[in-house]
């Protein structure tokens, strides 16, 4: 079952694939509900956290899991320790009762010792499952949002081009022209009337 981000995260990617349409001679610019997309996002953001909370309750029942593996092992070692209190207190089978006594502690403390392993190792791999579930998502919104990046980064890269062959044109085309310079001292030129 998919969460909701990866839900939003899917609508968004079938909006810009099926709703939006291509803007008039291009290829590549779209057309996009600026309301719609900025809805989808809005949420989004608004089910990040809670996603991220429902991981962390998750790996905060690694600590309960360890809390009871640790009582139950202090649990046995004491029933161990009170059978061993036991049989060493009558004298005359001290010696059965201390070899009794420390076969039971050392499979207590074996039973002890595995099920804290089993309960790490069950932590760990719950742990381990909610980061790179967590990471899969930050990773999925990461390349959306690097993709749009690198998209807007190549149009705005063109229209610079664009605007400075324009202007190198213009530039060009002035410089081609000769505009003839005007006659400042009063007198005409050319029509041999002048005056003495």
């Amino acid at each position: 079952m998919s969460s909701r981000i990866e839900q939003i995260i899917e609508e968004i990617e079938e909006y810009i694939d099926r709703d939006c349409k291509f803007q008039p001679l291009s290829t590549t610019k779209i057309i996009v509900n600026k309301e719609h997309l900025d809805e989808l996002l809005r949420e989004l953001r608004m089910k990040t956290p809670d996603e991220i909370k429902r991981y962390q309750k998750i790996i905060a029942n690694r600590d309960a899991i360890l809390a009871d593996a640790q009582a139950k092992a202090e649990a046995m070692i004491e029933e161990a320790q009170v059978q061993t209190t036991e049989l060493v207190s009558e004298h005359e089978i001290m010696q059965q009762a201390y070899a009794q006594a420390n076969e039971i502690v050392t499979q207590a403390t074996a039973q002890a010792q595995e099920i804290i392993d089993n309960a790490t190792a069950d932590a760990n791999a719950i742990r381990i499952g909610a980061i790179q579930y967590t990471d899969d998502l930050l990773a999925n919104a990461e390349s959306i949002i690097g993709h749009t990046l690198d998209s807007y980064t190549t149009k705005y890269d063109g229209l610079i081009n664009s605007l400075q062959e324009c202007y190198d044109t213009v530039r060009s085309n002035r410089a081609e022209l000769e505009i003839p310079e005007e006659d400042t001292d009063g007198y005409g030129s050319g029509d041999g009337n002048s005056q003495v």
